[in-house]
Parts: structure tokens; C-alpha cells; sequence
């Protein structure tokens, strides 16, 4: 088992991946969200740059984002800064895109877009459409510039089953956040069975799972100002979590006044028609794409964060701590498919009536644990 760090892509976390690798840590992976950090690129340059031997992995680079080609280019620039130390991790987009009032890309554009970057990292030929045309394109002077020939691995982000299915059939690395062991070994399973059906061996496989929290000191209390303010942005994902996901449980009494402020911050954005965009902590059942037995949209709205705004901690940047909120709402999707399709649902299986339950009770219980974090971080 490896053991490695995943941070926001800020100017100065080649410092922390410097130390994570004088301390023996195999991976370093960053954050791909553009209207909120500095670019992925860059940051993940400059650690290049200052280290010699940990991975830098994408975690993950969002296609929307940037056309194929640039993206491509983008890689094999890093790869000669770092070379074999680079990781193409790629997913849908859900912070990247929430906070321009998008939800997650279709797999079938990633499977295409992947496509296209991995042929211009072989150095082939390759047929990309741009503006409506079928266009022929390859690296033109890789020689010297950059480097195509090191090999670089894709790492796909994957939480529901066809996602999972792409990852098992064109990737070389499986990507998923959890917050239980046992949430995290029932996704690992659900991979190798998808592994299993294109005769793949699930070991062939890296899986990574981000897991978000503090490691306590010896005899460090988990109220500790420390411990909250690395594991409290975690509370706040937990908290949308119930809200977004579960309008009809009651939220227990501390948590609900927390709850109403929320709903008086998102009335008082200007200007009014942005406040349906989707913030960044909203969770992924407001994002996605719309489908028969999804979540109202129109519910759904009227919970809904208003965009970063810069006076607020909740929008500033500089902030680690908020950050991390910007990344850990993640780890609620791994749940995503099971829920969207029970909830509000007549249809909802029994096993996805008691699996809503048993969510419901994990958020509160982690809510529980760090509230006294939920006001100090909004």
C-alpha cells in the first residue's frame, strides 16, 4: 500500500510536497478548479520542479476545461520537468464545473477527449473535431521540448457503474473519495466485478481513495482548533450532504439553525438569477444532469450556496482550510447513483430506502462529532 497527500493547487503546495516526500509519501495529487485556485498546471510545475522522486498525479484534471491538444501539451510539458512522474488523472468535473453553473460532463465527451490526449502522448496521429470539422492533428517538434516518451498513466475518477465500466476497460488507475472503510471496500468490489466482466484483472488496476480528515498528535483531542480546522470542512460537506440529499429527515436541533442561515445568505445574493448557479459546496445530487426520477431542480434551488463571494471565508482562496471544502464535498458521491434514483422515488428499492437510512444516520453522526467546526468555517 502506498500512502501519499492530495492538497489544492496553490502557488506555494510544492512546499508540502517537497516535505511529503522527504518523509516518504509515494503520490502527490492536486485539485483541478479554476475559478478558485491557481491553475493546475503551474502548480503542479513548480513541483516538479522542487522534487525529484514523488508522483504528481492530476486529481483530477477536469476536459471542459481545456481543449485536447492544449491539455496534452500540457502533460508532456510536466513530463519533461518530471519525467515518468506524471499521472493523467481525469473525471467529469463537479467543483470545476459547479462553480460555473455546470454539472459533470458526459462520459462519452471524456472517453473522447481521452482518446485524443493519449494518441498525441503516443506521438500518433489523430483525428480531433474542433469547431464542427474533423481535423488531423499530432505533435509537430516533440523532440527536445517536451516528452512523449516516457509514458504517462491515466487514473480515472470513477463513482457510478458506468463510469466504473470505462475505468476497468481504457485506464491503468481507479480514483474514488470515501469517508468509511466499509462505503470504500463495496465500491472497490462493484470495480473489480466490472474488471471481471471485460476478462480484466482487478489487480491490474491502482486504486486510490481520498480519504479527508486530520491525523490527531498523541493525545490530541478531536476539538482541538487543529483538528477542526482540518477535519471541520468535512462536517460542512456532511451537512450539505443532508440537506441537499434529504429534505424530507429532520436535521438534528444544532445542526438546523445553521441550516435557515444558509437559506437567509442565498437570498440576499446579487444579482438574483446567478443564485441558481451551483456553488461549490453544493452537493453532487444538485449538479448532476436531469433525469426522470432525479432530484427537483426546483427544490433543489432554494438550498443552493450563492457563488464565493470575496468578503466571506467561505470564498477566499488563500485559505487552506476552505479549500478543502472545495475538494472534500467529494467524497459524498460515491453515493450519488444509489440516491438519485431513490430519492423523492415511489420506484426506490428496498435496499435503497435502508441505504439512504444508514447515510443519513453516518452524516449525523459525523456532524455530531466536529459541529463546533460547522460555524467557526462558514
Amino acid at each position: 500500500m502506498d500512502f501519499g497527500i492530495a492538497l489544492p493547487s496553490m502557488l506555494d503546495s510544492w512546499k508540502t510536497v517537497k516535505r511529503a516526500e522527504e518523509l516518504g509519501l509515494s503520490h502527490a495529487w492536486f485539485y483541478d478548479t479554476q475559478m478558485l485556485s491557481p491553475d493546475i498546471f503551474v502548480t503542479m510545475a513548480l513541483a516538479a520542479d522542487k522534487t525529484s522522486r514523488i508522483k504528481l498525479g492530476m486529481g483530477v484534471m477536469v476536459p471542459t476545461n481545456r481543449i485536447a491538444p492544449v491539455a496534452a501539451n500540457g502533460l508532456a510539458s510536466l513530463n519533461k520537468l518530471a519525467p515518468g512522474r506524471i499521472i493523467f488523472g481525469v473525471g467529469t468535473g463537479f467543483t470545476a464545473r459547479n462553480t460555473m453553473g455546470l454539472g459533470p460532463m458526459r462520459l462519452t465527451e471524456m472517453r473522447e477527449y481521452i482518446r485524443v490526449v493519449r494518441e498525441l502522448l503516443s506521438g500518433n496521429m489523430v483525428e480531433w473535431e474542433c469547431e464542427g470539422a474533423r481535423r488531423k492533428i499530432r505533435f509537430l517538434n516533440p523532440e527536445g521540448f517536451i516528452n512523449i516518451t516516457d509514458r504517462i498513466p491515466l487514473h480515472i475518477s470513477a463513482f457510478a457503474p458506468k463510469a466504473r465500466k470505462l475505468t476497468a476497460e481504457i485506464a491503468d488507475g481507479w480514483m474514488t473519495f470515501s469517508s468509511s472503510v466499509p462505503r470504500a471496500i463495496h465500491e472497490a468490489g462493484e470495480l473489480a466485478k466490472s474488471c471481471e466482466a471485460l476478462g480484466r484483472a482487478p489487480k491490474s488496476l491502482y486504486r486510490t481513495v481520498f480519504a479527508l480528515g486530520c491525523v490527531l498528535g498523541e493525545k490530541e483531542s478531536a476539538a482541538s482548533a487543529r483538528a477542526k480546522a482540518q477535519a471541520g470542512p468535512m462536517s460542512v460537506v456532511f451537512l450539505h450532504g443532508l440537506v441537499e440529499a434529504t429534505l424530507g429527515l429532520n436535521l438534528p436541533p444544532e445542526i438546523q439553525p445553521v441550516l435557515e442561515s444558509y437559506r437567509t445568505q442565498h437570498a440576499t445574493y446579487q444579482p438574483a438569477d446567478a443564485r441558481t448557479c451551483r456553488c461549490t459546496l453544493c452537493i453532487y445530487l444538485a449538479c448532476g444532469r436531469k433525469r426522470r426520477n432525479s432530484f427537483p431542480r426546483n427544490l433543489s434551488r432554494e438550498l443552493l450556496l450563492p457563488r464565493p463571494r470575496p468578503n466571506c471565508a467561505i470564498g477566499s482562496a488563500r485559505s487552506a482550510k476552505v479549500a478543502m471544502i472545495n475538494s472534500s464535498f467529494n467524497s459524498c458521491r460515491d453515493m450519488s447513483p444509489r440516491w438519485k434514483t431513490g430519492c423523492g422515488s415511489s420506484k426506490a428499492s428496498e435496499t435503497e430506502r435502508i441505504t439512504r437510512h444508514e447515510f443519513a444516520g453516518d452524516l449525523r453522526s459525523h456532524l455530531s462529532e466536529f459541529s463546533g467546526a460547522v460555524p467557526s468555517v462558514i
